[in-house]
């Protein structure tokens, strides 16, 4: 059984990887910050506390497999990879430059730690469950992790999966919905609603758990969750751009490069938190 974690670490570390990818954006002048920001916590929960990873193995046949569909978020995924030590954070100021391995879109070819190259939306979800499928058969402990976008789900591809996933009973999968209610072309539930989400991967034969994305106490709780017969949706309720207060809930930042002034107010808002989180860590104050 895992220790129970430090939850203000892990808080802290994704602040700090908000920031990391703050950093990669700007100085590429291109990628997507909305999204990384509002998977801050979940992918911070994986990679430095749940999933059982090797870096200087990458290859090991009994790691748990995290799957990123929603690639658009490689920020945040790079600044996980680098900082859990799959590589050296100095290349992270590579980000999208010609010749780089930190691709606009993650290259598990180029890439230690990277599952699946992703692009298309809503591919993961089937990667994810061949993957479950393929470790079942040769009766590995190893889980298996997909996190998804909400405006992914629109995705047909990603309901093929999930019936197929029911079907076989994949207890050795979870499904992460990363819920920030926006993507490209708008709010989601303007371009294409998909409420009610909790009831529709319940309906597809899902254990949905519903939680607030930005709490790592329910996040941890939730992944800790055992469901061995049936596979797992964590339904998490987050904000796009969360920890910018001019780019939180606004499909503006999808994929937008703040300017210099917002580059600066931005970096202090995120650094801030970062403190916060220490001072807590000093005090032995609970956040």
């Amino acid at each position: 059984m895992k220790p129970h974690p430090d939850c203000q670490t892990l808080q802290r570390i994704a602040w700090e990887l908000r920031l990391d990818a703050l950093r990669m954006v700007f100085t590429a002048k291109s990628g997507h910050l909305g999204g990384s920001f509002s998977a801050a916590e979940l992918i911070t929960a994986l990679y430095f506390y749940k999933a059982r990873l090797d870096p200087r193995n990458p290859s090991w046949e009994d790691r748990d497999r995290i799957f990123v569909s929603k690639g658009h978020c490689a920020p945040i995924y790079y600044a996980a990879l680098s900082r859990r030590g799959f590589f050296p954070e100095e290349e992270l100021a590579t980000f999208r430059q010609l010749g780089s391995r930190l691709q606009g879109h993650p290259d598990r070819l180029k890439l230690p730690g990277v599952e699946m190259s992703s692009g298309p939306l809503g591919l993961g979800a089937s990667a994810a469950v061949g993957c479950a499928l393929g470790l079942r058969l040769r009766i590995s402990q190893a889980h298996v992790y997909c996190l998804l976008g909400d405006g992914e789900t629109q995705e047909g591809i990603v309901w093929e999966a999930a019936m197929c996933a029911a079907k076989y009973r994949l207890g050795n999968l979870t499904f992460i919905l990363d819920s920030n209610r926006y993507q490209l072309s708008g709010a989601v539930e303007r371009v294409m609603p998909m409420e009610p989400l909790e009831q529709k991967w319940q309906s597809f034969g899902f254990k949905v758990l519903r939680i607030d994305g930005h709490d790592i106490e329910q996040i941890v709780e939730a992944l800790d969750r055992d469901i061995p017969d049936q596979p797992g949706l964590i339904l998490a309720l987050t904000l796009k751009g969360r920890g910018v207060s001019f780019m939180e809930s606004s499909s503006a930042w999808h994929g937008r490069v703040p300017s210099t002034e917002e580059m600066i107010q931005a970096e202090e808002e995120i650094s801030r938190n970062i403190e916060a989180g220490k001072e807590v860590a000093v005090s032995g104050r609970k956040s």
